[in-house]
């Protein structure tokens, strides 16, 4: 065994109640920490998760067309209503050709062509206003995974088979099987059979959305064969923006990131990482002080030895090595020990704090990473507190603390 180390030992192992106290300080230090980081990143990414189970990344659609209101000119009066666009009008020009440079887009994992518009379903005399989107099923639940999200039946929308929320399901007495009728803002009518039932865990989502073939979409809308958009999903969800701006740049069309569509959401995840790292670094420090006070005291007492030590030869770097080494197993004790506390803390929390449907309240994210980190964090906190008392055991004078003590 290196002298250093033994020497180190040797000390920690002596002082037992100041080595209990400072590692009892660094485990309660490392295990606030993972606790604290699993949780608020569990809880992100739920909240990522949730948003974006409803959500493409990027919406790729033609730029709004706004009506310009011209002065009349002699003998001409001006029209008190401005008329909507037509849909056919929104309709994004060559789109097969635009779907396939999308695809092949660096960081674009799969995209889906898009028919979107207002319609009313209906059934019994019961009506309610819906968001009609027609999707091709095999690219649009690469994008939106819609068939784990199925309550009844299932993700089928070909045809005349039409998949609805569960809130209108339930608003209009609908079932797997059962007759719904759809007339879109055109006047255009089709009577569908109800395929299946989703719930995204949205009530607005689960109350508007209604999903036809693409084709269907495309008749009720008066698209003549077109789409009103491109949704797709990206390799990295914090990437969309960037990704969302070279494909604006590339196509000519307006390019919209989940991210631009929820500046709330990330506001609030950016003031959780902020929370997150103020409480974390005070812990940092509440440890580092911790450790150094309890070294410093140490250097007190073990003046003697110290000298003792020097006299017989031992050099000042040794000394500095030895003070360092016990900040250095201290943090690294207090690293494994924390990472168990913090870890039993966690799952304790996830298994006691449930939601009704017994899903976790409050889930938490382990990672390797995030141990490697508290490990890390710790080794060096140890380190760090005792440079002082390190440098200022190098510097006592044998012959001074040897005869005062």
């Amino acid at each position: 065994m290196p002298f250093e180390l033994f020497v180190a030992l040797r000390f920690l192992r002596e002082g037992r109640a100041q080595t209990a106290l400072v590692l009892g300080g660094a485990t309660v230090g490392v295990g606030v920490i993972v606790f604290l980081t699993a949780l608020i990143g569990g809880l992100q990414a739920t909240l990522v998760e949730q948003t974006l189970g409803s959500q493409a990344h990027v919406v790729l659609r033609r730029p709004e067309r706004v009506p310009r209101v011209l002065p009349p000119g002699p003998g001409e009066a001006l029209a008190a209503v401005v008329e909507k666009i037509p849909e056919r009008d929104r309709s994004v020009e060559q789109w097969p050709e635009v779907l396939a440079l999308v695809r092949g887009a660096p960081g674009v994992v799969s995209a889906t062509p898009t028919a979107a518009g207002s319609a009313f379903a209906s059934r019994a005399g019961v009506s309610r206003a819906v968001a009609l989107r027609g999707v091709e099923p095999e690219s649009f639940d690469r994008v939106i995974p819609m068939s784990r999200r199925m309550k009844a039946g299932a993700f089928r929308a070909g045809g005349e088979e039409v998949v609805i929320g569960a809130v209108l399901a339930d608003e209009l007495g609908l079932a797997v099987g059962d007759k719904l009728r759809i007339t879109s803002a055109e006047s255009r009518s089709d009577l569908f059979t109800v395929a299946g039932v989703f719930d995204l865990g949205s009530r607005d989502v689960n109350q508007r959305w209604v999903l036809v073939s693409l084709r269907a979409a495309q008749t009720l809308l008066d698209l003549q064969g077109g789409i009103t958009g491109i949704e797709l999903k990206v390799r990295d969800p914090f990437a969309a923006e960037r990704v969302a701006r070279s494909l604006a740049a590339r196509t000519g069309l307006l390019a919209e990131s989940w991210m631009q569509l929820n500046q709330q959401l990330l506001t609030a995840l950016r003031s959780q990482s902020a929370s997150s790292l103020l409480i974390q670094s005070f812990v940092v420090l509440a440890v580092a002080l911790g450790i150094a006070s309890v070294l410093g005291i140490s250097v007190i007492q073990r003046s003697r030895e110290i000298g003792i030590l020097k006299a017989t030869g031992t050099t000042t770097g040794t000394v500095l090595r030895i003070f360092l080494i016990e900040g250095a197993l201290v943090g690294g004790a207090g690293s494994v020990l924390g990472a168990l506390l913090g870890t039993a803390m966690s799952v304790a929390f996830a298994t006691l704090v449930r939601n009704p449907y017994g899903e976790a309240l409050f889930p938490v994210e382990l990672t390797p990473g995030l141990f490697l980190l508290a490990s890390a964090v710790a080794v060096g906190t140890g380190l760090v507190a005792a440079a002082y008392p390190a440098r200022r055991a190098a510097k006592l004078d044998p012959a001074v603390v040897i005869r005062y003590g």
